[in-house]
């Protein structure tokens, strides 16, 4: 009897025109509110990157790496904002009580809260390292024993690329030293070394304009760079240190690129750069 009556339960349920444009109204709800919130996003999305173009070309000072961190994350924040909203829209189409829902999940949120310290943590940090502009996308930094490129800084992580393709997600909370290489001008080391033979002071002439015409030939150079001098004596070469100052993080470019040059030009003007020589004397019998 029981099952008679549940079979026809059924039925009349499957077969009630009424339940079916429920249903049909409920699902039009949700792939409206998918598609609103994903539009909203997009929109939005354009709309920050359109106000932070509006404000690069403001006579206000202006910060490209600055901006591009703060662009990120407001774009992130806008996001999470979105979705969060969506996912209520949806429940309260199904007739869920989403007020009371919300305030089970602040009473839950606080018992869970003690144990989630290290969230709370990242996205402390995460605020403090753009509001102190400690760092910024595209920077180059090392953090702990990750160097490479900064190429996002969310609420609760920090995404670096290596040289060597790796990405490192760094959770904010963990970041307690950063070396920050894009800030300041970096500074080229270059060492060259000539034999005893030659004349010292011709050969820091030669070398002195050589590196007038640097600048003009590498964007990468601040300034002519600078011939300090002898730098070290050894038994078989003198070595002279130019130090030159490029913009951050290119001094080591600029370094290969001088060295180049200069042994090409040390060259072309008779000057002998030491090598290794092998010399066998031959002592004559009686």
């Amino acid at each position: 009897m029981k099952t008679e009556v549940s079979y026809t339960y059924f039925k009349n349920l499957i077969l009630n025109e009424e339940t079916w444009i429920s249903l049909g109204l409920i699902a039009l709800k949700v792939i409206f509110i998918l598609i609103a919130s994903a539009i909203v996003v997009r929109v939005g999305k354009r709309l920050l990157k359109r106000v932070f173009y509006v404000r690069e070309k403001s006579p206000l000072a202006y910060s490209e790496r600055r901006q591009n961190t703060l662009l990120k994350l407001l774009q992130n924040i806008l996001a999470y904002a979105v979705y969060f909203t969506a996912i209520l829209a949806v429940l309260s189409t199904f007739n869920i009580n989403v007020a009371g829902l919300l305030a089970g999940a602040g009473i839950l949120g606080l018992a869970v809260g003690f144990g989630a310290q290290s969230l709370v943590k990242d996205v402390i940090t995460g605020f403090f390292i753009v509001f102190e502009d400690q760092f910024a996308v595209g920077d180059q930094v090392m953090i702990g024993q990750s160097t490479g490129v900064v190429l996002e800084i969310g609420l609760r992580t920090t995404k670096v690329k290596s040289y060597t393709g790796e990405l490192h997600i760094i959770p904010n909370g963990n970041i307690s030293e950063v070396i920050n290489y894009s800030i300041y001008n970096s500074l080229a080391l270059i060492d060259i070394s000539i034999s005893y033979d030659s004349d010292i002071q011709l050969v820091e002439n030669m070398i002195r304009e050589f590196l007038q015409d640097l600048p003009s030939k590498y964007e990468e150079l601040i300034k002519v760079p600078d011939l300090l001098g002898v730098q070290n004596m050894v038994a078989n070469e003198v070595t002279l240190r130019i130090v030159a100052e490029t913009l951050p993080y290119q001094q080591h470019g600029v370094t290969r690129n001088i060295r180049r040059d200069l042994k090409n030009y040390l060259d072309e003007k008779g000057i002998e750069i030491p090598y290794p020589k092998m010399v066998l004397y031959q002592s004559k019998k009686e």
